[in-house]
């Protein structure tokens, strides 16, 4: 009988469904692992606009996610990270609206002397791939590296509205991007393959001339058409 309840009791456990993770926090395990909160679900603290102090209006922190909010688009641009990472996984969720269009865009040098955050910094694509207008090009699809590296084979976002999740690796100029589990982008900064994109991108243009020389900046995420939610943010520094 004794061997019998235990077997039923193991076999509970075995059935029992994991315990899901509290949203915007760290394990035990991942503290002691070097991973940092970018985002705690409660404000906009450690974030800032674009050539700005703090968020504007049109970013805005609710039900434990950050929000982009299109009704106050002309009230702000791209919220950048305070802080600036150079070797590092970077991982997070995101969700977008239908015909939404969005970017988390990576080594951007805040120059008074920049316009946009795009101008020195790379992009993982954010988007609707079914209903939003920039779909038309295989590079510009969700979790590919904007307008240079991948198409529809491993762009695979769930549908709208549903959470999306990224990693996102740049580590001594190599950049790796998993959407959902799947390797989307696997390059390195300077390689042939690397300088071939590029020139047959739009960056070749003079506008980008210091587009990616710096492999240390800070991170984005876009303000673009259509509402997205951002949560689930957190950094591991690369050291070695």
């Amino acid at each position: 009988m004794k061997k019998i309840l235990l077997l039923s009791f193991v076999a509970c456990i075995a059935i029992a469904p994991a315990v899901k993770a509290q949203d915007n926090t760290l394990t035990k395990k991942e503290i002691k692992q070097g991973w940092k909160l970018l985002f705690d679900g409660t404000d906009l603290k450690g974030w800032h606009s674009w050539h700005k102090d703090a968020a504007a209006a049109n970013w805005t922190v609710k039900d434990g996610q950050i929000q982009y909010d299109r009704e106050h688009d002309r009230d702000g641009d791209d919220l950048l990270t305070d802080g600036v990472y150079e070797n590092y996984e970077l991982q997070l969720q995101w969700r977008i609206t239908k015909g939404g269009n969005s970017g988390i865009i990576f080594d951007v040098q805040e120059d008074p002397k920049y316009s946009a955050t795009y101008q020195t910094g790379a992009e993982m694509q954010v988007l609707d791939n079914i209903d939003a207008d920039d779909n038309k090009k295989q590079n510009h699809l969700a979790g590919c590296l904007y307008d240079m590296i991948g198409d529809a084979t491993v762009s695979k976002p769930v549908p709208v509205g549903e959470w999306n999740q990224v990693k996102l690796i740049q580590n001594k100029g190599q950049l790796t991007f998993w959407l959902n589990g799947i390797k989307t982008v696997d390059v390195k900064i300077g390689s042939p393959e690397w300088d071939a994109a590029i020139a047959s991108s739009k960056f070749k243009d003079k506008y980008f001339v210091d587009f990616m020389k710096i492999q240390k900046g800070h991170i984005a995420v876009q303000k673009h058409p259509g509402s997205s939610g951002w949560k689930n943010i957190k950094i591991r520094e690369i050291k070695d």
